[in-house]
């Protein structure tokens, strides 16, 4: 299988990025919504990808870090009065402090044990949310207000409650953790990456420090994922602990399957395909999940690798 060069493969998904802005004027103002949940989503899965397509570690807890996020940005505004940047910034450390410390201590597991750790701790962090409900809602959750949710720019402000200053937003958040996880990947640091998933031992008896690796690439990951929740807080002006919940972890598992595992554009393209399918199945029927079942299990059945996954093994090898 032959490997894209550099600017080929920068190439394409500055392409992506451009069809994407093309598309938000053009797009009816349905879809248009539609597509800016849908980008904020797959940098969640973007993030999911890092760590289980590149280092081959099957987390069940990545919802923690997306919640993280979430309630990071969303309580600073509610709670402390803080501006969209600072909340924004607060979101991601959270995540990135919270993956740090579960990273510390799941990664000595490996294999099932890795999965049912991550499992855990997810629910451990949903239970605090339901517990500490006069701080986060609980189950119902709390709406951002809408004044708070203003980027101040001094000569001039960006409403994040306008579609058009939504859809950008969700674009350029996109676009930066679209580039920054290609840059990754293709980096000395992703190859070891990579060199884990496919045989751990051999990686350290080649004189690498694999547990530093992968908790490098379990922060990354934690990062990601809370910056996507951070914007969803920010830009749709919900909170709720749904997010936290382990199946919310499964979500960004099936999309990266779909799109395919250890793609650049997988999770996008898993996550477009999920969220179209059940929103046109849901239009003609009350049982919509049946006929997404099927569509699932035909996709499975045909591109076992995902759809871009499957694509670069048959025909276009060097798709990065």
């Amino acid at each position: 299988m032959s490997e894209a060069s550099p600017a080929k493969a920068y190439a394409i998904h500055l392409g992506v990025i451009a069809l994407l802005f093309v598309l938000s004027f053009v797009l009816p103002d349905y879809y248009h919504g539609l597509l800016a949940r849908i980008l904020v989503l797959a940098v969640f899965a973007m993030g999911y990808n890092l760590l289980f397509g590149y280092v081959g570690l099957l987390s069940l807890g990545h919802a923690m870090f997306f919640a993280a996020g979430l309630y990071g940005a969303g309580l600073a505004v509610i709670q402390l009065g803080w501006n969209v940047p600072l909340a924004f910034a607060a979101g991601i450390a959270c995540g990135a402090v919270l993956a740090l410390a579960i990273g510390l201590l799941a990664l000595r597991t490996t294999g099932v044990a890795f999965m049912i750790v991550t499992m855990m701790f997810a629910q451990v962090f949903y239970l605090l949310i339901l517990y500490f409900a006069v701080w986060t809602g609980g189950d119902q959750g709390q709406v951002v207000p809408q004044p708070a949710r203003v980027l101040d720019l001094g000569a001039t402000s960006l409403d994040l409650t306008n579609p058009t200053v939504r859809y950008m937003s969700a674009l350029t958040l996109f676009s930066l953790v679209l580039m920054i996880t290609l840059a990754i990947v293709r980096s000395r640091h992703g190859r070891v990456l990579i060199a884990i998933r496919e045989n751990e031992e051999r990686t350290k008896m080649l004189g690498y420090d694999t547990f530093s690796n992968k908790l490098a690439a379990v922060v990354v990951s934690g990062a990601i994922c809370a910056a996507s929740g951070a914007a969803y807080a920010l830009l749709f002006g919900y909170i709720g602990s749904s997010f936290a919940s382990v199946q919310y972890s499964i979500l960004p598992l099936l999309w990266v399957l779909l799109g395919g595992a250890a793609t650049m554009l997988g999770p996008l393209i898993g996550t477009l395909f999920m969220y179209y399918v059940i929103d046109i199945t849901s239009g003609y029927t009350s049982a919509y999940l049946l006929i997404v079942g099927i569509a699932l299990i035909l996709l499975v059945l045909f591109f076992p690798k995902g759809i871009l996954g499957s694509i670069r093994q048959r025909w276009l090898g060097w798709l990065p």
